[in-house]
């Protein structure tokens, strides 16, 4: 397997450049329960440079998530799933985010395996992981070209379905697995942890960054809207994937660096987003 080093370029920012050039982001996901995930994945979206970003939740709930982040835009689905509207939000992004704070009610588990069947770049994670490990047959309707963000966790039952259900602790194994799982689902798979491993079963990337800044609910759902900004933006899988992990890694340091590693919550890790971005591409000149 050829183990990546070298980061990757980000994609251009000119500076005469307009919303519609810098991709449009749709985050599905949300319940009563989980209003911020979604919120966080957007919000982490906006920061990475996103044009626009649309968020479908619960008509119930879409008035309170739009309140944290004002800048978001608002799709609500009522409680049938509001299928044609999701459908329409969906052919409409250039990338989405799909599982954050979602949940696993028949309507969530509707929505995930109607969204997989578009061929669009899209996130998987959290509760979308949680409903295709008990789909056994959800390689078969893939039609998108997707980073999925397994937690040890959640890649212990998605690896039921190769036969894989013990998730090893060491970086060689978390990386067999992690590229076993890419080869079977035919998907990048960004297996979380200390030193994430990012692989596509042919490349892999071992993430120096990040420390225990990040061990705290909502900072997922953060690195999942850094990753779709940067599918919008036109970068492949493998290298959102890269950038994305690098970079929220970083953010995660710089926060704790300001308010203790202790202490940070996932909002200050999409606050310190800008410094590792400027960071990176002081270091990386961006791609023409």
């Amino acid at each position: 397997m050829n183990r990546i080093t070298t980061l990757f370029p980000p994609p251009p920012r000119p500076a005469d450049g307009h919303k519609g050039m810098f991709g449009r982001v749709l985050v599905v996901g949300g319940n009563e329960a989980m209003v911020g995930a979604p919120v966080l994945a957007g919000t982490a979206a906006l920061r990475m440079g996103a044009g626009l970003v649309q968020l479908a939740v619960a008509r119930s709930i879409l008035a309170t998530a739009l309140s944290i982040t004002p800048e978001l835009i608002g799709l609500g689905l009522g409680k049938g799933g509001g299928k044609r509207a999701l459908q329409d939000a969906g052919d409409l992004a250039d990338a989405l985010v799909v599982g954050p704070g979602l949940g696993r009610s028949p309507v969530a588990e509707e929505r995930v395996l109607r969204l997989i069947r578009l061929e669009k770049p899209m996130v998987l994670d959290a509760d979308a992981l949680n409903i295709l490990s008990a789909e056994k047959k959800w390689p078969a309707a893939f039609k998108a070209r997707a980073v999925l963000t397994p937690h040890p966790g959640e890649m212990a039952r998605l690896g039921r379905l190769f036969n894989r259900t013990e998730v090893p602790t060491d970086e060689e194994g978390r990386i067999a697995i992690a590229a076993e799982a890419a080869k079977a689902f035919g998907q990048v798979v960004l297996l979380k942890g200390k030193n994430t491993v990012v692989t596509d079963g042919e490349r892999v990337f071992v993430n120096p960054t990040g420390n225990s800044s990040l061990s705290k609910a909502g900072t997922g759902d953060v690195l999942s809207g850094i990753i779709g900004t940067l599918l919008a933006q036109k970068v492949g899988q493998f290298e959102a994937a890269c950038i994305g992990a690098y970079l929220h890694g970083r953010a995660g340091e710089i926060a704790g660096e300001r308010v203790g590693m202790r202490c940070v919550l996932a909002r200050e890790v999409i606050d310190a987003l800008s410094q590792a971005i400027r960071e990176y591409e002081t270091a990386q000149p961006a791609a023409q």
